[in-house]
C-alpha cells in the first residue's frame, strides 16, 4: 500500500510517457485517485479475487484495485505507450499486476487469471458494448466471472438495467438482466474525465446468478428479441411473423398479446417465446 502512494501523480505519469489520450482508442482517463477508489469499491471485496481490468491507461483504477486489496490484477492494455507506465505500478506491487499488451477484443486472459475472477474496467468507449456482450453470451452458464464493474456512457448503462415499458428497454436490457442482477452504483460527469467526453458517464455493476432467471435456448432468445427490437414501433404478430407462419398462436401459447410490442413485453414474456418457438 505505501508503494502504491509512493507512485507519482498520474497527471505527471501522462506527461513523462507522453500520454496523451487517443480519441481513435476511445480513451478518456480518469485522474481523480479518490474517483478511481470509488470505482474499485463499488466492486466490492476484491481480496480473495483475481481482477481483470481492460484499458487501464496510465493505471488510476489499476492502482485503486490494488489499494483496494485484489489479490492479482490483470490489466489488457492496446497502446503501447501505456505499458511503461504500468510496469512502475507492477514494480511497486510484485507479484499482483500482470499486463498484457494486446487487443482485449482478440487476446485470452483466462490462463493469467485464477477464480474467483471480478472484472473491473473503465472500458474504452468503442468497445464497451461488444465486450459486455461478450461476456454474457459465453458457451456455458455460469461464466468465468462472478461480477462486472464496468464503466459506460450513461445513455449504454441505463440500457443495461432498464425495465420492460420505456424507450431505453431493448435487447441490451434482456441480455444482461436475464442472466445476471444489473444496478447503476455510480454516476460521473464529462468533467471527470481527461479529456472531458460529450455525454454523462455512468458504473454498471452486474453479478452473475447461478442459473438463468427462466429457461430458454440463448439462440433462440436472441433471434426472438433481435426480430421484435429492430422493428419494436411494430406489434409482434407484424415484427415476428418471420420466425414462424403461425406466430400469433407461438405469441398466445407464452401468453403474449399478439398486438404488444417489444418494449411491453417482460424478460419471461421472451423466454416463453423462445421455449414456444
Amino acid at each position: 500500500m505505501a508503494a502504491i502512494d509512493a507512485l507519482p501523480p498520474l497527471r505527471e505519469v501522462i506527461a513523462a510517457h507522453d500520454l496523451g489520450a487517443r480519441k481513435a482508442l476511445g480513451q478518456n482517463f480518469i485522474l481523480d485517485l479518490n474517483l478511481t477508489a470509488r470505482i474499485a469499491r463499488a466492486a466490492g471485496d476484491l481480496t480473495a479475487c483475481d481482477v481483470l481490468e481492460i484499458g487501464p491507461g496510465p493505471g488510476g483504477l489499476t492502482r485503486g484495485l490494488l489499494a483496494e486489496g485484489a489479490r492479482h490484477v490483470v490489466a489488457i492494455e492496446k497502446d503501447p505507450r501505456c505499458l511503461p507506465a504500468l510496469a512502475e505500478i507492477a514494480a511497486a506491487c510484485p507479484g499482483r499486476l500482470t499486463v498484457l499488451g494486446g487487443d482485449a477484443l482478440t487476446l485470452d486472459p483466462l490462463p493469467h487469471l485464477t477464480p474467483p475472477v471480478r472484472i473491473v474496467a473503465n472500458l474504452p468507449y468503442n468497445v464497451g458494448t461488444e465486450l459486455l456482450v461478450r461476456w454474457l453470451t459465453p458457451p456455458v452458464w455460469p461464466p468465468f466471472w462472478t461480477s462486472l464493474t464496468l464503466m459506460f456512457q450513461r445513455e449504454v448503462a441505463e440500457r443495461i438495467v432498464a425495465r420492460p415499458g420505456g424507450k431505453a428497454y431493448g435487447r441490451l436490457a434482456i441480455l444482461a438482466q436475464w442472466r445476471a442482477e444489473a444496478k447503476i452504483v455510480l454516476t460521473l460527469p464529462p468533467e471527470a474525465f481527461t479529456p472531458p467526453p460529450k455525454v454523462s458517464s455512468a458504473v454498471v455493476h452486474l453479478t452473475a446468478l447461478p442459473a438463468p432467471r427462466f429457461p430458454a435456448d440463448p439462440a433462440v432468445l436472441a433471434r426472438v428479441t433481435a426480430a421484435a427490437f429492430n422493428q419494436r414501433r411494430k406489434m409482434l404478430r407484424a415484427s415476428l411473423r418471420g420466425l414462424a407462419p403461425d406466430i400469433e398462436d407461438r405469441l398466445a401459447e407464452a401468453g403474449i398479446d399478439p398486438r404488444q410490442r417489444a418494449e411491453e413485453v417482460p424478460i419471461e414474456g421472451f423466454c416463453a417465446l423462445a421455449r414456444a418457438l
